[in-house]
């Protein structure tokens, strides 16, 4: 199952300089223990943004792009070869992670996108589309308000309505 996952501003916005936003420990918690053990997927910015431009730990990384980024990872140079890749792993949990471009191209592709709305504003470079406005997405929990690191943020879940096959 594809599933994608996203902290959004009030904008759905993802980032800004190639970093986040906010610091949310909750949210990072909520990351780490929901993508461990399972395969993740990444642009090549994505995976610079990490402390020392390293892979996730316990994790399958699978990074789309032109230039060899790390050996630790599964490195695609492009979306057919990724699609290729995610076709052979079927039977997994795969969570797409960033950037904007890699959310926007594989986003018809996922059954489910797990949100943590912040409520606040960022000053986003970067935006996630807006899945309340799209017609194939149907919030099926809204979460309830915790308070992080000073911000009110809630951990959302999408259905998508026309998940596209690969």
């Amino acid at each position: 199952m594809i599933k994608a996952i996203v902290h959004v501003d009030k904008n759905w916005g993802i980032g800004r300089g190639n970093d986040m936003m906010f610091s949310l420990p909750k949210d990072m918690k909520f990351f780490r223990e929901t993508t461990l053990h399972h395969t993740v997927v990444m642009g090549g910015n994505t995976l610079r943004s990490f402390p020392g431009g390293k892979p996730l730990k316990n994790r399958v990384n699978i990074v789309l792009s032109r230039g060899h980024v790390c050996d630790e990872c599964i490195f695609v140079r492009d979306y057919e070869a990724l699609k290729r890749e995610l076709k052979t792993r079927k039977t997994e949990e795969i969570f797409i992670i960033g950037g904007g471009q890699i959310y926007k191209e594989l986003l018809p592709y996922c059954e489910e996108v797990l949100v943590t709305k912040v409520d606040a504003v960022g000053g986003a470079e970067v935006f996630f589309p807006n899945l309340d406005e799209d017609v194939n997405f149907d919030c099926v929990d809204e979460g309830t308000p915790v308070e992080d690191n000073g911000y009110t943020i809630r951990f959302t879940t999408y259905k998508n309505r026309q998940v596209k096959p690969l």
